[in-house]
C-alpha cells in the first residue's frame, strides 16, 4: 500500500517537503513544497526546467516533473517540520530514461526477472574542512598516520555523534565511525540494504553530513582528492546478491574458493571485464584521477587501486573478497553519483552472469610494492578523458545502462573535460612562462 504523504505530514507535524532528484553529475536538486500542496505533487510531481540542471535537455524541452517516491520519505531529524523525499523524473508522463534513479530502478527490475536481488553497502569518506575550503578544520590533526586517531575523532565528536544519532533515529543501524587515513578525514558506516534503499540513503547521507557540518561552522567535502599528499575520499561498495525473498545469498558457496559461488564469480567477472569503462561513472571527475593514480601519501599508502586486479582479503587491489558471499569494489570515490554507482554495478554484474564472464586469476601480492610484477591486467584510466573513451568503446555496458543515458552522460562529461582542458592554471605559468 502506497504511503499517503499528506497523511504522513499531518501525523508527523510536517510543514514542508523537499522533493529531490539527483542529476547526471550527482547534483541534488529540490523544490520545497508546503504540506498543503503535497497531495497534488504526489499525483503529478513537482515541475522543473530540466535544462537548468545536469541533464541532456534543452530550454525547448517540456517541463520535467519530479514524482516523489513515498517509500523513500525521511523526516529531517534536525528539522522535524521538513521531510525529504527522493523523486523519479518524468516528462509528458513517461520516465526520463537518462535520469539516474529511473535507470537504477529499471536495472533492479532486470535483476529481479532473473530471480536476483542486489544488496549493497557503501563506505563514503569525507573531510571536515574550513568554510573557505583551503585547509582541514582541525589544526591539531597533523599526525603522520592519523587513521583511527582517538584524540582527533573526539575533537570532532559533536559533529560525528550528531550525524550518527540521526542515523540511529532513522533506523539505518549505523555500527561504527572512525577517523580515516588522511588528516581531517572521517568515515561512517551503516547496515547494507537493497540497492535502491542504499542509493537513497547515500544521497541523503551526503546532504545530512554537509548540513550538520555547516551547522557547526565547518564544511564537509566528498571531493576525491581535496589535498595533495593526503589520502583521497573513497566510496567502497560491498556487494552481495540474494534470491528474491532476501533470505538466501546467491553468492555464497562454502565449497568454492573464497566462499564465492559460481554465479557470484561470473558477477565478479562482469565487474572485472568492464572495469576500465566503469571508471567513467565510479570516478566521474577530473580530480578523481588524482586519487586512483596518486603517488604515495604522507601516511604511506593511497588505499586506492590503479590496476584491474582482484584478491582475497587484501586492500591493495581493485576488488577484494573479504569473506564468503560478498566482495568489495574499492574503485569508486566520493564524487560518485549514489544512483549511478548502484546502477553500473548491477549492469556490469548482470552482463557477467549472462556472458559467463571469468574474473581471471586472483593475486595475493601487495600491489603497492609488487604491482609491477603483474602481467595481463590493464591499468585503470589515467584521466577522465581516457575513462570516457573506455566507456564509449564498451558497447555491452552502454547498452545495459541505456542509449539515452549513455549518450547524455558522454556528451555532458566530454563538455566538462573540454572546459577543464581549456582552463589555464598556475602550474602552466610556473612551468612554461620562461621557456
Amino acid at each position: 500500500m502506497t504511503l499517503d504523504l499528506a497523511s504522513f505530514a499531518k501525523d508527523r507535524g510536517i510543514k514542508y517537503f523537499m522533493i529531490s532528484y539527483t542529476d547526471l553529475f550527482g547534483g541534488q536538486r529540490a523544490k520545497l513544497v508546503p504540506a498543503e500542496a503535497i497531495a497534488d505533487m504526489q499525483k503529478n510531481g513537482a515541475g522543473f526546467a530540466g535544462f537548468a540542471t545536469w541533464l541532456d535537455l534543452t530550454p525547448a524541452h517540456p517541463d520535467l516533473f519530479a514524482l516523489p517516491d513515498p517509500s523513500s520519505v525521511i523526516q529531517l531529524p534536525w528539522k522535524k517540520d521538513v521531510a525529504w523525499v527522493a523523486a523519479d523524473c518524468v516528462m509528458e508522463d513517461q520516465p526520463v530514461d537518462q535520469a539516474p534513479r529511473v535507470m537504477l530502478k529499471r536495472l533492479i527490475a532486470e535483476a529481479a526477472k532473473e530471480g536476483l536481488r542486489v544488496k549493497t553497502g557503501v563506505e563514503p569518506e569525507f573531510f571536515l574542512i574550513s568554510p573557505d575550503g583551503d585547509k582541514i578544520s582541525d589544526e591539531f590533526d597533523n599526525a603522520e598516520k592519523p587513521c583511527y586517531d582517538q584524540q582527533a575523532i573526539m575533537r570532532r565528536y559533536d559533529v560525528i555523534a550528531e550525524i550518527c544519532d540521526y542515523m540511529l533515529e532513522l533506523g539505518w543501524k549505523p555500527y561504527q565511525n572512525d577517523h580515516e587515513d588522511a588528516n581531517g578525514q572521517f568515515e561512517m558506516n551503516w547496515e547494507y540494504d537493497d540497492a535502491l534503499q542504499t542509493a537513497d540513503k547515500h544521497s541523503f547521507f551526503k546532504f545530512m553530513v554537509k548540513t550538520i557540518a555547516e551547522k557547526h561552522g565547518l564544511r564537509a567535502t566528498f571531493m576525491p582528492k581535496p589535498f595533495k599528499g593526503l589520502t583521497g575520499n573513497g566510496c567502497h561498495a560491498h556487494i552481495s546478491v540474494w534470491d528474491l525473498d532476501g533470505k538466501t545469498n546467491a553468492f555464497a558457496d562454502k565449497e568454492m574458493p573464497f566462499g564465492l559461488s559460481a554465479q557470484g564469480r561470473t558477477f565478479l567477472g562482469g565487474i572485472m571485464k568492464h572495469a576500465s569503462a566503469l571508471a567513467a561513472v565510479t570516478n566521474p571527475t577530473v580530480n578523481s584521477y588524482k586519487r586512483i593514480n596518486a603517488p604515495r601519501t604522507i601516511s604511506g599508502a593511497t588505499w586506492a587501486p590503479n590496476t584491474v586486479t582482484w584478491t582475497g582479503n587484501n586492500r591493495t587491489h581493485m576488488v577484494r573478497v573479504p569473506g564468503p558471499g560478498r566482495f568489495e569494489l574499492r574503485l569508486p570515490d566520493g564524487a560518485v553519483n549514489p544512483y549511478l554507482l548502484q546502477a553500473i554495478i548491477i549492469a556490469a554484474g548482470l552482463n557477467g552472469i549472462r556472458k559467463n564472464a571469468d574474473p581471471g586469476r586472483h593475486w595475493d601480492i601487495d600491489m603497492y610494492k609488487e604491482g609491477h610484477t603483474v602481467t595481463g591486467a590493464p591499468l585503470l584510466p589515467l584521466n577522465l578523458l581516457d575513462a570516457l573513451r573506455e566507456y564509449d568503446k564498451d558497447e555491452e555496458l552502454k547498452a545495459a545502462l541505456g542509449k539515452s543515458f549513455s549518450s547524455a552522460y558522454l556528451k555532458l562529461k566530454h563538455q566538462e573535460w573540454n572546459a577543464y582542458a581549456s582552463h589555464f592554471t598556475d602550474w602552466e605559468r610556473q612551468t612554461t612562462l620562461d621557456i
